[in-house]
């Protein structure tokens, strides 16, 4: 099976409750296959917290198999719309969401057609995009981060280090949690803090289709559009 769906929808008490169907699902499906998995784990569990209607629904398509490692965001949406297609996937074309996550920096230089990417994916679903990488968005998820990481240092977070990586927002993560974002599950407890991070992103350019030489993201702002949805049912 190419993906596992995480999701704590609806869930029980009693199998004697009635099951009610979602309105909408969004899918979120993510280049990364641990650090985003770490953390929109989190997210779904928080749910209830956050206040997200009862009837929309957040699910984590996990790649698995051969397919975990999948990445570079045009490959992600191919293997994503093959997903929707799968019966035993429940994707509704007609009310669902596919929420495609990937980062921005390998189009900071010489990765062409990020532009095409996007609106094709803007056409039926959401493109979520952090530049550089989603340790960015992560960072914002720690009070006056802004401020003490990313105001008038931006160009560092878009300067390769000398293995050609854009690490900085890795590294000032890091150096802030503790945490290495890429191997420790327990960064996924950020997402406690999301709407710090809703925020704090709101200080830095969101907008997808004027990232490049940005550090960007709207991560947060395509969160909080769920939080506040409320269906017309």
């Amino acid at each position: 099976m190419p993906v596992h769906t995480y999701s704590n929808w609806n869930l029980r008490s009693s199998d004697q409750e009635k099951q009610i169907e979602p309105f909408r699902k969004y899918f979120f499906i993510c280049e990364g296959a641990n650090t985003e998995t770490f953390y929109f784990q989190k997210l779904i569990d928080l749910r209830k917290e956050l206040g997200i209607h009862p009837l929309i629904d957040i699910r984590l398509w996990e790649k698995t198999g051969e397919d975990r490692n999948l990445s570079f965001a045009k490959n992600l949406v191919e293997f994503a719309e093959k997903q929707k297609a799968i019966t035993e996937n429940d994707f509704d074309a007609n009310r669902d969401k596919m929420v495609i996550v990937f980062d921005g920096d390998i189009f900071e230089e010489k990765v062409q057609g990020y532009e095409e990417l996007v609106s094709s994916i803007e056409k039926t679903d959401i493109a979520a995009v952090s530049n550089p990488g989603f340790e960015l968005f992560l960072l914002l998820h720690i009070e006056g981060s802004y401020e003490k990481y990313i105001k008038g240092q931006e160009t560092q977070f878009l300067k390769k280090d000398e293995k050609e990586r854009y690490n900085h927002a890795y590294n000032v993560l890091l150096g802030a949690t503790g945490m290495n974002a890429k191997k420790n599950p327990l960064v996924g407890n950020l997402a406690e803090n999301v709407l710090i991070a809703i925020r704090q992103e709101k200080l830095i350019n969101q907008d997808i289709h004027q990232m490049r030489g940005k550090v960007s993201s709207n991560v947060g702002f395509i969160i909080e559009s769920i939080i506040n949805e409320k269906p017309d049912i």
